[in-house]
Formats: C-alpha cells, sequence, structure tokens
C-alpha cells in the first residue's frame, strides 16, 4: 500500500504550474472546482506540453496528496505485462509468477492513479479499466477474489482519441467514462507570455541540481527564447536551457548565442496567436525556414498518426509515397528513412 506523508512534505500545487497567462490560469481554475471530487480527469494536448505537471497538480490540490500519486505509461509496457502492472496477480498466474504482485491500483488505494499515453491502451485493457471505471472493483490475475479500492483516475493523451475511435481502436463508451472533465493543455507557442517565467524556473532549477551559482539570462536572451516556435514545447524549452548552462561555461549571464546549440542560428520561425492566426516578429522571420518548419511538422504530425506507415501518410495528406519521401528528406524530417 502507499505510505502516508506528512504535511510538511507536501507541495503547493500552484507551484508545478508556472506561468501567469489566461490559459494558465484557466487550467488553474479547473483545477480548484474538481480537485476535491472523485471525477476522473482527461488531459489532453502536444507532447511535451506538461500534461503530467498539470495531473501533479490535480493530486496535490485534493485530499488526496497524503499519498503519492502513482503513475503507469500504458505505452511503455507490453500487454502481457500491462495487465499484470495494473490489476497485479497471484502466486502462480502464469508462468514465472513465483510470488504474488500488488497492482498499481492497490498502490493507488485513496491516492490518484494517472494513466500517461492512455491511447495506446490495447482494447482487452480497456475493457477492464471500464469496469473498474463502472465498479471501483477489479480482480488479480489468477484469483476469483473482487477487491475494491478509492481511487481517482487522471488519464492523458497526445492522440486524437475521437480518431482512434473511429477507427474502432478505442471504445466511445471508456472515452465518455474518461473524458469527465476534459482540459485540454495548449502548445507552448500559444502562451508564449509564460516563456520568460518557464526559462527562469529551469534556469534555477537546473542550477541547484547542478549545485553551481545561478545564472540569468539577458532581456535579449529572453526575447529569443518568446521568438521561437517551440515544435517540442515546455520539454524542448527546459532542455533548451539546460544546454545553454551546461555550454556557457563559468559565466553567470546567457547571451542569445548561449542558445545557438539548442534553437539554431538562424532567425526565429513563426508563432501563433491563441486564435490560431500567424504572428510574424516586429523582428521579422526567414520566409523559407518558417515555411519548410510547418510543412514538417504536418509530415511528422501525418506519419505518427500513421504510425510511421509512409504510404498511409501520403494518402492522408493526398501525396504520392515518393513525394512524402522526397518531402521528408529534403526537409531532414523524422522518420525519414524508416520503412511502409
Amino acid at each position: 500500500m502507499t505510505q502516508e506523508r506528512t504535511p510538511e512534505n507536501l507541495q503547493d500545487w500552484r507551484s508545478t504550474l508556472v506561468g501567469s497567462s489566461d490559459a494558465l490560469a484557466r487550467i488553474a481554475e479547473i483545477i480548484g472546482l474538481v480537485a476535491q471530487r472523485r471525477s476522473t480527469v482527461l488531459i489532453t494536448g502536444e507532447t511535451g506540453t506538461g500534461k503530467e505537471l498539470v495531473a501533479r497538480a490535480v493530486h496535490l490540490a485534493s485530499s488526496r496528496a497524503q499519498y503519492p500519486m502513482v503513475t503507469v505509461n500504458a505505452a511503455a509496457l507490453p500487454e502481457n505485462l500491462l495487465e499484470a502492472e495494473l490489476f497485479g496477480h497471484v502466486k502462480g498466474a502464469f508462468t514465472g509468477a513465483f510470488q504474488a504482485r500488488i497492482g498499481r491500483f492497490e498502490q493507488a488505494h485513496r491516492s490518484t492513479l494517472f494513466f500517461d499515453e492512455i491511447g495506446d491502451l490495447p482494447l482487452e485493457i480497456q475493457t477492464k479499466l471500464l469496469r473498474f471505471l463502472q465498479e471501483r472493483e477489479f480482480q488479480r490475475i489468477g484469483s476469483s477474489e473482487t477487491l475494491r479500492v478509492d481511487v481517482r483516475v487522471i488519464a492523458a493523451t497526445n492522440v486524437d482519441l475521437p480518431g482512434r475511435m473511429r477507427q474502432g481502436k478505442f471504445r466511445d463508451d471508456l472515452f465518455y467514462r474518461l473524458n469527465v472533465v476534459p482540459i485540454a493543455v495548449p502548445p507552448l507557442r500559444e502562451h508564449a507570455e509564460d516563456i520568460p517565467l518557464l526559462a527562469e524556473y529551469f534556469l534555477e532549477k537546473t542550477c541547484r541540481q547542478e549545485e553551481i551559482p545561478m545564472r540569468r539570462m539577458t532581456a535579449e536572451a529572453a526575447d529569443r527564447l518568446c521568438r521561437y516556435g517551440w515544435p517540442g514545447n515546455i520539454r524542448q524549452l527546459e532542455n533548451a536551457v539546460e544546454m545553454a548552462v551546461a555550454l556557457s561555461g563559468e559565466r553567470q549571464v546567457l547571451y542569445p548565442a548561449d542558445f545557438t546549440a539548442a534553437l539554431g542560428s538562424e532567425r526565429p520561425t513563426v508563432a501563433l496567436n491563441p486564435d490560431g492566426a500567424i504572428a510574424v516578429p516586429n523582428t521579422g522571420l526567414d520566409f523559407d525556414r518558417t515555411v519548410g518548419s510547418i510543412e514538417r511538422q504536418i509530415l511528422e504530425e501525418a506519419l505518427r498518426k500513421a504510425g510511421g506507415n509512409k504510404t498511409a501518410a501520403a494518402e492522408m495528406l493526398g501525396l504520392k509515397r515518393t513525394t512524402l519521401a522526397a518531402k521528408l528528406r529534403s526537409l531532414g524530417a523524422a522518420a525519414a528513412d524508416g520503412g511502409g
């Protein structure tokens, strides 16, 4: 079972949400409204937007915060191990089950269970998760004993679940059970005003972990970060700050050039306003690089949705497979040399 934590070890949930944008304020408002309830939460957003941080904020804002949140990544384990990981098993339940195992549901009793990458959950496991959400009970593998636990479920995904439902890869009834409280986490380009605060947060975190004197950024360096497109979102920003600190040597001030290794030496790509309209920075932009960046993101998103299959991705975009392959090579996009 989970170990109880003392109040002095509890973290203020607001500290997990760094920023002052309207988008972040709305997320914080939703968390404040639903945290004390047992309602299931579904967090959606692009890779790297901080969905797990939002889940942790929901947990920390709840009365369950005295117990640690339990996390499981649905894409990290093969199906035959995932069921045992979630529900546990008795000794001798299958080959190799030399002793009984407590699953994540039991570990999360009186706490929160966070399902990351829920869109990759196999259909058979989806059925069992649905039963748990309906009945709040389950059975360990190899046992007929029904167990009941008090668990709050939070799920997250970066895939289009309604699209998966249309393809028959995700259960409609499970989606509606999960989507009781939806929280959409916007990409970083849609709340760029939070970038300076986030960068400072990651700067302090990096210096603290490396046990080095605190660094600071010039206004020009912060401005450059604000004008970048951040296709990898908050995760990419954290990596960029960490790289800049590592490559700046003993200097305690970071300049725009310190981020060249992470962001490149070209002028920044286009950013998007919250309404989706293109915003051209006052300092201008590189047209060819901007168009190429957008084209690359479209190609990589099509490849991702097609599971890396170039033929299927080409059909999705109305292109010939050879045309798609040539564009991938010219843009240096991910999976350019892959098969399919």
